[in-house]
């Protein structure tokens, strides 16, 4: 199964109160149902189909009829069709579809006024058609894919009523709300109650966080060692210049050891090297130090190209 199916059925078992679930229905209803003389939603998710059959007869006590058949994609998954011909109009009427004989776009304001609805609504919606990449693969994406510009633009408002920073894009003849962030995907799932899900998202985010953490590090390491070893190759062969124009045993004993040490050790760095002079000769000098004196050498080396 899906990561988005594995949330869809952990949040198709949680129990509410009748509120709750009426804003859940509307929802589901507004994004998946085919409203004519009854209304119909079709859905490849098992789950789904079982949570709507069970609210009509915990709310309604009635038993949608449901058909199940065989898809016609590649996949062949089956295809569940719930269809609800008793109280039609009383349910839409409820789930704020239907408002005085009028179809609605957007969900009546007593669905969503305070924050339990607004996530119960967001709930539904998610069930209908959101969809979430498994934290496994390479990005984190979170989606729903909406028929019109205004519903569309309703859902990112109130997602973004919890800082969860959703855009629209319009793709083709539909919009898709997302959320690219980790971290407010993260927010999302524990909004909509999914908790098992938030555990597992969380737990591989940390790990790809440190992963990628780990993997910047040796970078920066490894791009250390390059300059470290570029900037000592440029350095003996300054050296290797003034000792090919005779000019090496013309310096001073201070510069000709940092020389010595400089082409005995090519590939550490300029603190390693103050502590390997410092060590082996006796003589205390600083990273600084070696610095100054490796700078003396390259204004010879220069003068001499020049």
């Amino acid at each position: 199964m899906s990561f988005t199916g594995t949330v869809k059925t952990e949040i198709s078992k949680k129990r509410y109160e009748r509120p709750e679930y009426l804003a859940e229905l509307s929802g589901i209803f507004r994004n998946i149902a085919d409203i004519d003389d009854t209304v119909k939603v079709t859905t490849e998710n098992p789950m789904l189909a079982r949570r709507i059959f069970d609210l009509m007869k915990e709310i309604y006590d009635i038993h949608a009829n449901v058909t199940v058949r065989r898809g016609y994609n590649f996949t062949k998954n089956y295809i569940y069709i719930i269809e609800i011909r008793r109280q039609k109009e009383k349910i839409l009427n409820d789930v704020g579809i239907l408002h005085q004989g009028k179809y609605r776009s957007l969900p009546e304001p007593y669905l969503i006024d305070d924050d339990v609805l607004k996530k119960s609504y967001l709930r539904g919606v998610f069930l209908a058609v959101g969809s979430i990449n498994d934290p496994k693969t390479s990005r984190y994406h979170l989606e729903f894919v909406i028929n019109e510009k205004e519903y569309a633009c309703f859902i990112s408002d109130l997602l973004n009523y919890y800082t969860l920073n959703s855009k629209v894009l319009k793709r083709e003849n539909k919009y898709m709300v997302y959320i690219k962030e980790a971290e407010k995907i993260s927010d999302f799932l524990r909004l909509i109650d999914a908790m098992n899900a938030v555990l597992y998202y969380e737990e591989i985010r940390i790990y790809r966080d440190q992963k990628n953490n780990t993997n910047r590090l040796n970078n920066c390491e490894q791009a250390n060692v390059d300059k470290i070893v570029e900037t000592a190759n440029t350095q003996i062969k300054d050296i290797n210049l003034l000792e090919e124009a005779g000019l090496l045993d013309t310096l001073d004993d201070k510069l000709q050891n940092v020389c010595l040490y400089r082409k005995k050790y090519p590939e550490v760095s300029l603190q390693e090297l103050s502590e390997i002079i410092t060590l082996e000769t006796g003589e205390k000098i600083t990273k600084s130090g070696v610095h100054h004196r490796l700078k003396k050498i390259k204004d010879m080396a220069l003068k001499l190209k020049k």
